[in-house]
């Protein structure tokens, strides 16, 4: 990090690390913003999309089956962001050998133990909302949950950093980060100075009051790992918790995938040019596509599933087997036992009857320890989101 690389004044203070490299302290927020028409046109209509959403999540007629398949999707690409390869059926069989033993699933791997980790601090996050506001003491919860048993579990999960950090591509040195977030003895100040605009009401709009705190987050960077997946998963249960979503059904990580070097451009831009509003327009650019590709899914997922049962209305076992597809679109006759509580001829009798129907299609080619899973549901679930690219707003 190079202070030639920060315009003159320096938008936030400058110090040196004991290493002798420069670190940022950013200036408590909230950060300048001035609201132009495109800017508030661009507020509009990520608002506009947002309440769309949360209105069709007030209605869901069992939002459990729908918000699973979400929270899975955003714990496969906001752990992707960082470089960890699962795949959403490697999640789903992660959660299948954690509910019982299959003869028919692979051996774990960390990056599906990891993916499942942020599946387990969502649902903490949420879990925990009514009872604990979002804070610093929920972050560090959340963060604790994130990093059990993973590979960078032992770097004092639950607790900020008491160690000097960087940001940089991998081999590179403090004195050649990309960028130095603040020292261990300044951290305490900034903590305590976020989490005070966390409980800000009424002077910004929410969505705007939201990204601030997600870029300042990033830029304290509190954490010794898992800081992205951290402040990602913070921004849903923000919305969350303010009412403006009514069930967890919006998550940015797609976005953010599809448009990575824009965010860490931005997100560096409020650091070094004190340019907020760039990161705030990239911001709600990602909430209206998202929300609106959400809500896309959203009714996809209900045709889908509606279907599914109407076949079947008649049976009830089968049914309860549809629902809990949606959950994990992958079985094995074990699962469908357990989850219909039927014996394992019922449960193999009512895999045939949804797989004559084309629901489910076997993908082992053995003869023992059958997987199968519903290709119908997770092609929708794994559906390239080809609408995700940020447009340019003057």
């Amino acid at each position: 990090m190079r202070r030639e690389d920060f315009i003159d004044p320096v938008p936030g203070e400058l110090v040196a690390t004991p290493q002798g490299a420069l670190a940022f302290v950013p200036p408590a927020l909230p950060a300048p913003l001035e609201y132009d028409l495109p800017l508030v046109t661009l507020l509009s209509q990520a608002d506009a999309r947002l309440s769309e959403l949360s209105g069709m999540g007030r209605q869901l007629p069992n939002p459990h089956l729908l918000i699973a398949p979400y929270m899975r999707q955003e714990a496969v690409l906001s752990s992707r962001i960082e470089g960890t390869q699962a795949s959403l059926s490697d999640l789903f069989e992660e959660e299948m050998r954690e509910a019982a033993h299959s003869p028919a699933l692979a051996a774990p791997t960390n990056d599906a133990a990891e993916v499942r980790n942020y599946v387990l601090a969502i649902e903490l996050g949420l879990a925990r909302l009514p009872h604990l506001p979002l804070s610093l003491r929920l972050i560090r919860e959340l963060h604790e949950r994130l990093m059990q048993g993973t590979r960078g579990g032992d770097k004092n999960s639950g607790q900020f950093r008491s160690h000097q950090n960087y940001i940089g591509t991998q081999g590179s040195r403090i004195d050649t980060a990309v960028f130095v977030p603040p020292p261990p003895d300044r951290l305490p100040a900034c903590l305590d100075a976020w989490e005070k605009f966390i409980h800000v009401q009424g002077e910004l709009p929410d969505l705007v009051q939201c990204a601030m705190l997600h870029a300042q987050f990033e830029t304290i960077h509190p954490f010794a790992d898992g800081n992205g997946r951290v402040g990602r998963l913070m921004i849903s249960l923000f919305l969350v918790e303010r009412g403006r979503l009514s069930q967890p059904l919006l998550y940015l990580s797609a976005f953010i995938e599809a448009n990575k070097r824009a965010y860490y451009e931005c997100l560096q831009r409020t650091r070094t040019h004190g340019d907020w509003r760039g990161w705030i327009v990239y911001f709600l650019q990602g909430i209206e596509a998202t929300a609106r590709l959400a809500a896309a899914q959203v009714t996809a997922l209900i045709d889908l599933h509606e279907r599914y049962r109407s076949r079947f209305a008649s049976n009830a076992g089968i049914m309860v087997l549809i629902d809990a597809l949606f959950e994990n679109p992958l079985v094995d006759a074990q699962r469908a036992a357990r989850v219909m509580k039927k014996t394992a001829p019922t449960a193999r009798a009512a895999i045939a009857a949804l797989e004559r129907e084309g629901f489910l299609t076997e993908v082992t080619g053995r003869n023992w320890g059958k997987l199968y899973v519903a290709k119908e549901l997770m092609a929708l679930l794994e559906k390239p989101d080809s609408d995700l690219r940020a447009p340019q707003v003057a």
